[in-house]
Parts: structure tokens; sequence; C-alpha cells
């Protein structure tokens, strides 16, 4: 059996000790070396050739974020972020993970010790990531702006968007909202991550994107031009009533693994909205999202999911797509375009 070769890159060899160990305990994975700088990790990088590197956001003579930029401009590899659950390492983790970071986790504080539990099943699933080089700020905003100046006039239907995300999906999400006219449709979002980060990421989101973008809140209303994305943590997202929809935050066991779940949101929505609703399953892991959005299809809503070869990882649009869930797959750069035209008023011949 081929195991999975990791480099752990961290200023403290407190911490690197302990990554190792929360690694050493799976033996499909390999701590191959380890660094307490960039210099160090660059030349590590060179002589082990590791599948994974897990990355501390903040150190000593380069950050973490200059260097992942390095790292996924000249030698794209799958990287885990390792952050503290400061403002600061939340901001810079979401900017990582817009960069081509695979996924993140959170250093162990009082009261969450056992964070690194999670991290050898990250680290096996960014063994299997597409990983792309990167594509620079510029680039992107150019593209931005060149997709908003494309759509000319638009004028929202009124019909609900629900998108779900799971690895891979900040770079995804950024993509397409990016792409959106201020006054898109009402969106929900669930996207998979720590708690501490929603919040960062809706505020960078917001910054990137011509709507307005902020973490739910119930009672929350729905309209053109509002984006709303699920808090991680211990609360479901879910839309409810009828003509006048807002944002219901519920709590609730976790599904499929995860709170807030995918699936939970979809399922109000096709309760709520039928087909008065569109759903797009994007990039991650697993299979949250699927029987949702089928629920949604068979509600009269229309339904995307990205397509695999712009996935990150091609978990849950492909579980989707196997039941039946996905009307149309499009690569990822075509998938905003797809949505805006699917809920305009205005028509195009």
């Amino acid at each position: 059996m081929k195991r999975i070769r990791v480099l752990v890159v961290d200023d403290s060899s407190t911490m690197r000790g302990l990554i190792a160990t929360a690694l050493s305990s799976d033996a499909e994975i390999e701590v191959v070396g380890q660094a307490e700088d960039p210099l160090q990790a660059r030349q590590a990088i060179k002589a082990l050739n590791p599948d994974v590197v897990t990355l501390d956001v903040e150190m000593p003579n380069m950050s973490g974020l200059e260097f992942l930029e390095k790292i996924m401009r000249l030698r794209p590899m799958p990287v885990i972020m390792v952050s503290t659950l400061t403002s600061r390492g939340a901001e810079e983790t979401v900017r990582a993970l817009e960069i081509g970071a695979v996924d993140c986790i959170e250093k162990p504080r009082p009261g969450n010790e056992h964070n690194f539990e999670e991290l050898p099943f990250k680290v096996k699933i960014a063994a299997m990531a597409r990983v792309r080089p990167l594509t620079t700020e510029s680039e992107r905003q150019k593209n931005a702006v060149e997709a908003r100046s494309a759509h000319g006039q638009y004028a929202s239907d009124g019909r609900v968007l629900a998108i779900g995300a799971s690895t891979g999906g900040v770079e995804a999400l950024i993509e397409v909202l990016s792409h959106f006219p201020e006054n898109c449709p009402p969106t929900v979002i669930a996207q998979h991550m720590p708690p501490s980060f929603t919040k960062s990421f809706a505020n960078r989101l917001n910054r990137l994107c011509p709507a307005q973008v902020q973490e739910a809140t119930h009672g929350a209303k729905l309209a053109p031009g509002q984006v709303f994305l699920a808090p991680g943590g211990s609360l479901h997202l879910e839309i409810a009533g009828k003509g006048d929809l807002r944002c219901v935050m519920k709590a609730g066991d976790r599904v499929n693994g995860h709170c807030p779940s995918v699936d939970v949101l979809f399922e109000s929505v096709a309760r709520s909205c039928g087909s008065r609703s569109v759903g797009v399953i994007l990039t991650g892991m697993g299979r949250d999202g699927a029987s949702g959005l089928l629920s949604m299809r068979k509600a009269g809503a229309r339904t995307f999911g990205q397509n695999e070869s712009s996935c990150i990882v091609y978990g849950m649009p492909k579980a989707a797509f196997d039941i039946g869930a996905v009307e149309k797959q499009l690569p990822l750069d075509r998938l905003a375009a797809a949505i805006v035209s699917e809920t305009s008023t205005i028509k195009k011949h």
C-alpha cells in the first residue's frame, strides 16, 4: 500500500509534533519531513516531493500566504492550512483557500483540544484533489468585470438560488458570485467550513462581489441582490415562508457529517419554493446535498452541478449527478452565466 507522504511546516516545534503525531496515527499516512519556516520548506519540497503539505498561516521570514502563492504558482500541490483562532488568522485562512489551499483546520485550543482528529481525513481528501495553478488577483478581477459587463441588463425573476459546496468551495464560490450582477437572484449558500471562518469568508465575498453578501441570521429576508452564507457551527440554515421568504436558523444534529448541511438547506428550499428555485451543487467530498437537490428537481426546480474536470474534489456533484438530481453539468467558469441567464426576466433570443 502506497502511503500519503506529508510535509509539516510550522514554526512551533510543539505544533509540528502534534500534527505529526495526529497524522502518524493513520497507517495510510507517512510524515516524511518537517520544516520550521518557508525557507526550509522550499528545500524540503524539492528534496522530498511530498503528496500533501500542512502549512502554518503565520510564520517568520515569509508568511504562509506568501509561501502558498509561490507554491501554487511554481509547483502546485495539495496544501492544508493550519490556523489560529484569531480574526487575522481567519481572514488569512480564507484568503489561502481562495489562492488554492485545499482545506483548513484550526489549531487545538482550550475546549477544543482534539481538533487534529480530523486532520488525517482532511489529508486523504487533499491527496485526491485536483490542484490548479494560481489565478492572479488582477486576472480574476479582469475576468469578473468582463463577465458582468457581458450580462447587460438583468432583472431577477424572483426565483431563489440555493448553492451547496465543500472542499474547494471557497475558490468556486468566489468564481461564481464575482460574476453575478449587483441585483442577482436571492441566494442562500451552505459551505462546509469551521465556524470561526464563515464570517471572514462572507466579508471576503462581500468585498469581491457586486451583490451584498453576509452571514445568514434568523429572520433575514430574501431579496434580489442579497446573498446569505450559512454560519459554521451548530445551526442549520433553512428557508421558510410563502411569498415572504426568510432565513431560519435551526439547531440540529449533523446531517451527512455536517452542520450546516447542504441537504437540510436544499430540502427546505424544495418545500418552501418548489419550482420557484434553482439549485447548484459545487465541488466537495461526500454526498451532502445530493438527496436535497433531487428533492428540488422533483419539486420543479432547475438544477446545475459543477462538472468533474473543474472540481477540486468531484464527490458531492458526482453523488447528485448519479441519482439524477443534476439537470445539467457545467464547468465552473460557465456556471455563473448559466444561472444569470436562467433567472433573468430579460431573455436573450
